[in-house]
């Protein structure tokens, strides 16, 4: 194959056709600013309020219960850093989980340098998170739980309705940092007693720079950003017209879509794990088989460096990634990995793959041809695998 295998859509999508062609005309034609009070900026007004309803039907929300950020960094941060403060009077304990986004990871950095203790919950090896120690963590200062709707790098889904549960019956914020989910798996806020989720118009065949929280009404949330009276005094700054309504539009095909691309992304991510793992000795599937997103398949690969395994890749077209766009370029494996049990070693021969409904079996069948080839070639390499081989006499067993 000739043309780009396009297979990292966990760290961004194409923009849809029809979302660019809803957006063209916010740039030069109804280029007025939404907050005015004339008649031209009613248009802008009125096009801002039909993709804020369009995200609230993704959730089961109230339109005015969505509020337009800069993306799902922003939301995250704001989710935290405002409840936290908001509620500092009731306590200073957070929870939240150890494979999280570096936009929650970082900020409960944050966090714990400015007066706040944070409880890092644990994994199992499918990375689904222990309720059991979730409960445990849980004290009368405990002001927010934060938990991810599903892995950003290995694609499991977590028991959200649950972790909801928890929280209300403990009177505890819940916030989920659903980036990856929103859009890709039905996501109720009511159903799963959702307080605050963050979401990103990028990962849905929407926009770069444009984000959502959901803040169910009744939250004591302060703004993050001041300077205006924007989103209901809780955001301040000039409306992202343009983006706000590729979002809401790549929303609105997202809820259409959803069951048919779903199933189609499933039928995909099957039968290029049942080659990878059936056909490459030594390779192991990270996350859960079956509950995790229907776009998302991320193996291990022993003896062989990820980053090498990557360029290779790309030399043939083939676009992936080896974790989190967000931390590409680093040496350090993937905190995911080591969170589920992996050995450094092992972690570092990682190898993402997140497809879209435009991919085919075609292209899944040449991927893994040529995974084959490369991995051969890199092992070959390898004094590590050289010693592995000849201690196990030339048998190839799937051992982790």
């Amino acid at each position: 194959m000739s043309k780009r295998i396009y297979l990292d859509n966990a760290a961004t999508t194409q923009v849809y056709p029809e979302v660019l062609e809803e957006m063209l005309p916010y740039f030069s034609e109804i280029y007025s600013n939404p907050s005015s009070v004339y008649t031209f900026a009613s248009e802008a007004e009125k096009a801002v309020d039909k993709a804020r309803g369009a995200v609230a039907e993704l959730l089961n929300a109230k339109k005015e219960e969505i509020y337009f950020t800069g993306g799902g960094s922003e939301s995250d941060n704001w989710a935290l850093k405002a409840a936290a403060d908001a509620y500092a009077s009731k306590g200073r304990h957070i929870i939240t989980t150890v494979i999280e986004h570096h936009a929650i990871l970082h900020t409960c950095e944050y966090l714990a340098k400015n007066g706040y203790e944070v409880t890092y919950v644990g994994v199992d090896e499918n990375g689904s998170v222990r309720l059991d120690e979730l409960k445990a963590a849980i004290r009368p200062d405990t002001i927010l739980i934060s938990v991810m709707a599903a892995n950003n790098e290995i694609g499991t889904i977590q028991p959200i309705e649950e972790i909801g549960r928890i929280a209300h019956e403990h009177d505890i914020l819940f916030h989920t940092d659903a980036v990856q989910a929103f859009g890709h798996i039905p996501l109720d806020v009511e159903k799963m007693q959702i307080d605050m989720l963050s979401a990103s118009g990028h990962k849905i065949n929407g926009p770069k720079g444009i984000g959502a929280m959901y803040i169910r009404k009744g939250v004591k949330i302060l703004s993050f950003i001041h300077g205006g009276a924007q989103e209901r005094k809780r955001r301040a700054g000039t409306l992202n017209v343009p983006g706000i309504v590729g979002f809401g539009k790549a929303a609105e095909l997202a809820k259409e879509s959803m069951l048919s691309r779903s199933a189609k992304e499933t039928e995909l991510r099957n039968h290029l794990i049942d080659r990878v793992l059936n056909e490459i000795p030594y390779s192991r599937l990270n996350g859960d088989r079956t509950n995790r997103l229907p776009n998302n398949a991320n193996f291990c690969f022993r003896f062989i460096e990820g980053e090498s395994m990557l360029i290779k890749l790309d030399m043939l077209g083939i676009c992936a990634s080896s974790g989190s766009a967000c931390t590409s370029g680093s040496l350090d494996p993937s905190h995911v990995l080591l969170a589920i049990g992996l050995p450094h070693e092992i972690a570092h021969g990682s190898l993402r793959i997140s497809l879209s409904e435009n991919n085919t079996i075609e292209e899944m069948d040449f991927v893994v041809d040529e995974l084959k080839k490369i991995i051969e070639q890199l092992r070959s390499m390898s004094p590590l695998y050289e010693d592995f081989v000849k201690k196990q006499d030339g048998e190839h067993e799937q051992i982790f």
